[in-house]
């Protein structure tokens, strides 16, 4: 093939067949482009940018529910996009949608609390929808170069929004912190991308797959497989700092206590969102083949990539639901022990995870439904966090106090608040009758499906027992906040005057609060987009 061939065959494909699917994140870029003319020019300066945010946000998500919708006619429908730098399938379609419809929440929540103000609001979702979209691309990453493009688009600018208040040493050194613990991970991640790319020979999911399975397999290149085992390691370095993920939680506490609450909210979700369909991306790219591809040696090399897969992402489980339940208990600030919070449920994520991992060898729709309990824990984990932040928020601006001691006596004077309180708190505990006890039901589902099918069984057994024990640990700390609210008097000094009863900030807490509740009761159409999501799978 000519050069003007493969030119025209590159421009061809990509306005045909790449950006009709592209438009999501080709929205968030427009947006972004347009917010920074907002700030340097003087004649738009009088738009408002949370306005201008919110309308981005808006036509990004009405666009991945376009194509989340579409994808109900062939949910197996998979194109790989930009010469197979990005994958569209059903699970890229249903991660762009919570992504932009938490967006345009979370827009809304920023308007509410009042950071940012107007001075620095252009910049602020500057970097939100950058972030977004390096988020939007981690679920579609098709190639290692994308992976870390990917994860990088959307780390660098968090460390500016961690750092965004201005004149606040907290606010400066959790920015700081963030940045240098981001660059040693993605260090290591690069490295390891090497690694992988070095041995295979190629960048591309299906051909390192392919690949693996045969160098694996065969089983006749020990120092090949030393490097890969080494470089897959690396890769997973990142794929843990962005999960927050023990032992690289470090940066975490620090960050979510010195930043904004409206940071730590977009920090805990969103980049969870991403950084679990990521993995779950690495995970079926780099362990499955369609069809006769995956067969005999091949085949027996895949199933050693899933098992070392399941196990490293198992193991890491155990320690970070673990360590975070146990260290948000000790904790006074509510942003910290939000931040354990987050580390916790991101250890329940990954348990998910190691479910689907198992499950892919078996017979079944098995790998489906994990996929689908993810899908289904992220969305409601939107709703039960953004609610959590939002709170927080609420009472700092009316507290001037983000320390958990300074909730005392609550329940008399703002009860609405308290009454939000209590639901969104209890759901991230995990009872009934509350979405997240749905959520966590369904991953610990999956576990109990491994188990039948003989996946994993020890490991499978070990975290349906941990994660179990970790759900009864986390009433402790959860609780008490409630006891504070509720039971302990009021510290001197608290405003002792009741809240009106209807207020903005109120009405948007009530707004999150609500579909915490109606999603533990009505929780099957829900529960329907999550196995589209999960077709990608099977």
């Amino acid at each position: 093939m000519d050069l003007g061939s493969l030119v025209s065959g590159t421009i061809n494909d990509t306005l045909s067949v790449s950006l009709p699917l592209f438009r999501t994140e080709a929205t968030l870029a427009a947006g972004m482009v347009l917010l920074l003319l907002c700030r340097m020019l003087p004649v738009l300066r009088w738009f408002d940018s949370a306005a201008v945010a919110l309308g981005v946000a808006g036509f990004a998500a009405f666009f991945a529910w376009t194509d989340l919708q579409e994808l109900w006619q062939d949910a197996e429908f998979r194109r790989e996009l930009f010469g197979g730098l990005l994958v569209f399938d059903s699970l890229t379609a249903a991660i762009r949608f919570l992504l932009a419809a938490f967006l345009v929440l979370y827009v809304v929540f920023t308007k509410v609390s009042g950071i940012p103000d107007r001075e620095d609001g252009a910049d602020f979702y500057v970097l939100v929808l950058g972030g977004t979209l390096g988020m939007c691309l981690m679920a579609s990453a098709n190639h290692l170069l994308m992976v870390f493009m990917a994860v990088e688009m959307a780390s660098v600018p968090s460390y500016a929004l961690a750092a965004i208040l201005k004149g606040r040493k907290a606010a400066s050194e959790a920015g700081l912190k963030y940045a240098v613990y981001g660059a040693g991970a993605a260090g290591i991640m690069l490295y390891g991308i090497s690694l992988l790319a070095g041995v295979l020979g190629t960048c591309h999911f299906p051909s390192m797959a392919a690949e693996l399975g045969r160098l694996i397999g065969e089983g006749t290149a020990t120092g090949e497989i030393m490097v890969l085992f080494l470089g897959g390691l690396m890769l997973a370095v990142g794929l843990a700092f962005k999960l927050s993920a023990v032992p690289f939680h470090f940066w975490c506490p620090d960050v979510f206590e010195g930043a904004a609450a409206e940071v730590g909210a977009f920090l805990s979700v969103a980049s969870k969102t991403a950084a679990v369909a990521l993995v779950l991306r690495i995970v079926y790219g780099l362990g499955t083949l369609p069809g006769d591809a995956a067969a005999g040696i091949v085949a027996e090399g895949l199933g050693d990539v899933r098992h070392f897969m399941a196990y490293v992402v198992g193991v890491m489980a155990v320690a970070t639901c673990t360590l975070g339940n146990l260290a948000a208990y000790g904790q006074t600030n509510m942003k910290r022990m939000l931040a354990y919070s987050t580390i916790a449920h991101a250890g329940y994520l990954m348990m998910g995870v190691a479910a689907a991992t198992a499950l892919v060898g078996t017979t079944g729709d098995g790998g489906q439904r994990a996929v689908a309990a993810l899908v289904f824990y992220l969305a409601t984990y939107a709703f039960m966090n953004l609610a959590a932040f939002a709170i927080v928020a609420v009472l700092r601006n009316r507290l001037r106090s983000e320390e958990i001691a300074s909730y005392a006596g609550l329940v008399r004077t703002s009860p609405g608040m308290v009454v939000a309180t209590v639901v969104v708190l209890v759901s991230l505990i995990g009872l009934p009758p509350l979405a997240g006890f749905v959520g966590k039901f369904l991953v610990f589902s999956s576990l109990v499906n491994a188990i039948r099918a003989g996946a994993e069984q020890p490991l499978m057994l070990v975290l349906l027992v941990v994660g179990g024990l970790n759900t009864v640990i986390s009433l402790f700390y959860y609780l008490r906040v409630l006891k504070v609210m509720t039971f302990d008097p009021p510290p001197e000094g608290q405003p002792a005057e009741a809240e009106p009863t209807v207020t903005f900030p109120g009405v948007f807490v009530a707004a999150l609060s609500i579909p915490v509740v109606l999603l533990g009761i009505f929780w099957a159409q829900l529960y329907d987009y999550a196995q589209l999501a999960g077709s990608f799978a099977l």
